[in-house]
């Protein structure tokens, strides 16, 4: 598939419904040498990102700034009010159904979002492209290998829901059509590691070369710089150990900035800047292209996330280091999956060129 990728007569249609995911749209379209579409052009040749808009402030502020980058490199972008209302799906989805059939390759960057599933459920491109959407990556690879029901991670041992009973036939479908078959290519184009790669699938490195040529070299500063996590938000860490653990790595490495993910509460966020002193930056940009334009710390503190293995890619050639400290399983919540330690401690076992630090003891 990657021979055809840049051929000048296939269109291509990318649904993106976050920044990160944009950002490695963008990645992708570099490395395969895909061109914008001609304005106004009838045949939809070239790439047309699709913006799934979603309703929280921030993402959508980190969507518009990454759009306006994509049309810089000559991509045409369309923005969808996704979720503007109880019509507005069937709004959208209707309106994108004649670009649908008509694309020769689609490309997505969430394959369990419902709202893709539904789209795979109409597109009869021949090429399909999964780009990453951070960790959730690696578990969706594994599920497909292994011919299970797509569900994320931090989900995953609980009973399903109402609404993933009623909506379980469409992401079947979705799921076979993510399985490769005679006249159907499926590419996964990432940074993270793959333990099970499914058979017919093809992997391309997802190495940040756009990344790296539009940006930098970066600026580095004396101190240390901490990334946010939203594993809080998500139910998967106890909010009270993970703010005494953020108290003990600022103060033990000489911290001075927090990068906050795009979920995570004000309220959080507010207490954490308040209680440890740290100034809480929220980054109006994906952290690989923050970093990389500087300036930055020359030691970069996280959590278990996709950093861990993206940062390093995007900072290569610079004298920035990662370290990633682990996860206590004292400070998951009752409620986290049985799956959620075993796979954090996967994210950081698994990355590359990032010093570890054993899990700090909160007091």
């Amino acid at each position: 598939m990657s021979r055809r990728a840049g051929s000048a007569g296939t269109s291509t249609l990318a649904f993106v419904e976050s920044p990160v995911q944009l950002l490695n749209v963008l990645e992708w379209a570099h490395t395969q040498g895909v061109s914008g579409a001609a304005p106004g052009a009838a045949s939809g040749r070239g790439l047309t990102l699709v913006v799934l808009s979603p309703t929280d402030p921030m993402t959508r502020g980190q969507l518009r700034r990454m759009a306006e980058l994509a049309r810089e490199e000559g991509h045409e972008v369309r923005w969808e009010e996704a979720r503007g209302g109880p019509a507005a799906p069937f709004q959208t989805i209707g309106g994108l159904a004649g670009m649908l059939r008509r694309a020769g390759r689609v490309v997505l960057g969430d394959p369990f979002s419902r709202y893709v599933q539904l789209l795979l459920t109409i597109t009869r491109a021949t090429d399909l492209v999964v780009v990453d959407d951070g960790t959730a990556t690696m578990e969706f690879v594994a599920q497909l290998a292994r011919g299970e029901r797509l569900v994320r991670w931090h989900r995953k041992g609980g009973r399903p829901g109402p609404r993933d009973v009623v909506f379980a036939p469409v992401s079947s479908v979705a799921r076979k059509r993510l399985t490769p078959r005679d006249g159907r290519g499926v590419e996964i184009f990432s940074s993270m590691p793959m333990e099970e790669t499914p058979e017919g699938v093809t992997v391309a490195a997802n190495t940040f070369a756009w990344t790296r040529s539009r940006f930098g070299p970066p600026r580095i500063t004396k101190g240390a710089d901490m990334v946010g996590t939203s594993l809080v938000e998500t139910g998967v860490v106890d909010g009270e150990a993970y703010l005494e653990a953020v108290k003990v790595l600022s103060k033990t490495h000489g911290t001075t900035r927090y990068f906050a993910h795009r979920r995570e509460s004000a309220e959080k966020l507010h207490r954490l800047a308040v209680e440890t002193g740290l100034e809480v930056v929220r980054p109006d940009l994906p952290l690989e292209l923050i970093a990389r334009r500087g300036p930055i710390g020359r030691t970069i503190l996280s959590f278990p996330s996709t950093v861990v293995h993206t940062l390093p890619l995007a900072l290569s050639g610079t004298e920035v280091k990662v370290a990633v400290c682990d996860i206590d399983p004292a400070w998951l919540t009752e409620n986290a999956s049985p799956r959620a330690q075993g796979f954090l401690s996967g994210v950081t076992g698994t990355a590359r060129d990032v010093h570890r630090l054993s899990a700090v003891a909160a007091v």
